[in-house]
């Protein structure tokens, strides 16, 4: 069931000058970009920042990087306000898979000690649990969530698995491949009374959930800020509270390695810092030009928008329900089923993504979970109701013809 369920097109942003809202954005105009949630998308004004910022570098390095730890220092108070945290629970690193590992990394030595994760986890974020595990001696117990799980089935799936052997539960705030919620509020809350450390995967929070950590027990949180942020690709925050954030270092030693959580993180030697400096121009752009809370109900708007147009297509298509119960949704992103024979595995969805690109000049997520495959949509200030229009009018039929031709393949002896 979706967030919100919209059947009539939401009205474009517009820019201040009347312009339309793709024009802050160097977007690709022989491109229609229906996948902000990968890898997100920077306005023109951070761009043009984080440019002036290189060259700043460049003309002096010797004066730019032994200043640059302050200045970091001074942006990660920028970006707490935006995520409402205090600066000094904040490290800045890569991307919210840096920040996992850091975790991995930091966490003490648990003999034969097992992790928790559930069969909607990021495959990195997994992977890396599964070396942990092996660091351990221990292993990895993989929780079983249905699609279409409500909060408590969620809740209870998860809670099962924790016993006296976890030593580690590693969660998504909102899922990657399934585009929906995770009770991370209550597993947190419940992990922390058996005295076990959780770890939330936030790679698609910041942005899209106006306070993220609101009522959120965790001892680790690690968000993308480049994703519904819109900041130069390269900025994550990792939020660590309690005793255990004193063991978290950067994967680089550097100078800064004798000072505390997380000064620690703000001197990584000549590595290019200029997207953190330039990621609140791109948070304040938004708030500037319409307010993150307007821009949010745009997202969820149109999103829903999306899934009544491609979903109904899908469905006329196929003679089955084109959308999807992901039990507990999140604004901004929806997912539609696939027809048979399509994106059956992530290698398949992945294939799938770089022909649409390719022959269709479309930029979207496809996606599998448990052998089916999905579509992934996610929606932006720069999108318009015509761009999924676009999808179900031109795209979806040809999709109907390659599945059709996979499952011929299949029978084919």
């Amino acid at each position: 069931m979706s967030e919100t369920e919209v059947t009539t097109a939401p009205r474009p942003l517009l820019l201040a000058d009347g312009r339309p809202a793709d024009r802050a954005w160097s977007l690709d105009s022989a491109m229609k970009h229906l996948n902000h949630g990968s890898f997100g998308a920077v306005p023109l004004v951070a761009q043009e920042l984080q440019n002036e910022l290189r060259a700043e570098m460049d003309r002096s390095p010797v004066v730019w990087f032994p200043a640059l730890p302050q200045r970091i220092a001074d942006t990660r108070v920028e970006l707490a306000r935006f995520l409402r945290v205090d600066a000094d629970d904040l490290a800045l690193v890569p991307n919210a898979s840096a920040g996992v590992s850091v975790v991995y990394a930091g966490l003490p030595d648990r003999p034969g000690g097992e992790i928790v994760v559930t069969d909607h986890g990021y495959g990195a974020v997994t992977m890396g649990a599964q070396r942990l595990a092996r660091r351990w001696g221990g292993r990895v117990r993989t929780a079983r969530v249905p699609l279409g799980a409500g909060e408590e089935e969620a809740y209870e799936a998860v809670a099962a698995e924790l016993s006296d052997a976890t030593g580690l539960v590693v969660l998504d705030q909102i899922t990657s491949a399934t585009a929906r919620r995770m009770p991370v509020e209550r597993v947190g809350a419940h992990a922390r009374r058996l005295g076990i450390p959780t770890l939330v995967d936030a790679a698609h929070a910041p942005g899209l959930i106006a306070a993220p950590l609101d009522g959120l027990t965790c001892d680790f949180w690690v968000g993308n800020l480049h994703k519904w942020g819109c900041a130069p690709r390269g900025t994550a925050a990792l939020v660590a509270r309690g005793e255990l954030r004193e063991r978290l270092y950067p994967l680089i030693d550097s100078w800064a390695a004798a000072d505390p959580y997380p000064d620690r993180f703000d001197q990584q030697g000549t590595v290019d810092a200029t997207g953190y400096l330039a990621a609140p121009a791109a948070l304040d752009f938004v708030e500037r030009t319409w307010g993150w809370d307007t821009a949010r109900r745009y997202m969820e708007d149109l999103a829903g928008y999306a899934e009544h147009v491609i979903g109904g297509a899908l469905a006329e298509l196929t003679g089955e329900p084109g959308t999807v119960d992901v039990g507990m949704p999140v604004p901004g992103m929806r997912l539609v089923r696939l027809p048979a024979g399509l994106a059956a595995s992530r290698v398949e969805a992945d294939a799938l993504r770089d022909r649409a690109a390719d022959e269709l000049g479309v930029e979207t997520a496809f996606t599998s979970f448990d052998g089916v495959g999905y579509l992934r949509l996610s929606a932006h200030v720069y999108n318009t109701p015509a761009d999924y229009e676009y999808f179900a009018e031109t795209c979806v039929p040809v999709l109907g013809e390659w599945a059709r031709a996979a499952r011929a393949r299949s029978d084919t002896p």
